[in-house]
């Protein structure tokens, strides 16, 4: 099951977040999504669980809780094509002359 969790603090890293998951079952991964530029956090990332049940039970008890000094924002992780984010499909301001 893959995992989506927003309002991380900036200093949360992919150990820690692998941590706070492994208190509900097996992580296969953990990943903090980083600014191509800076290399600094964007403020989310992905959590891989093994065990969808795990998965439901961490997500449950893990949304809206405090970590690290901010609270989480957790959810079943969408497709990337299934975000709803049209901005780069075309359309737009564009003149025919």
């Amino acid at each position: 099951m893959n995992i989506y969790i927003s309002n991380l603090s900036y200093d949360t890293t992919s150990e820690s977040l692998e941590d706070l998951f492994a208190g509900y079952g097996e992580v296969s991964s953990a990943n903090i999504v980083k600014d191509r530029d800076t290399g600094m956090s964007r403020g989310f990332g992905f959590v891989e669980m093994i065990n969808d049940d795990e998965g439901n039970k961490a997500i449950e008890e893990l949304n809206n809780s405090d970590f690290e000094g901010k609270t989480l924002t957790v959810n079943i992780a969408r497709p990337r094509n299934d975000r709803g984010n049209d901005r780069h499909r075309g359309g737009g301001n564009r003149r025919s002359y």
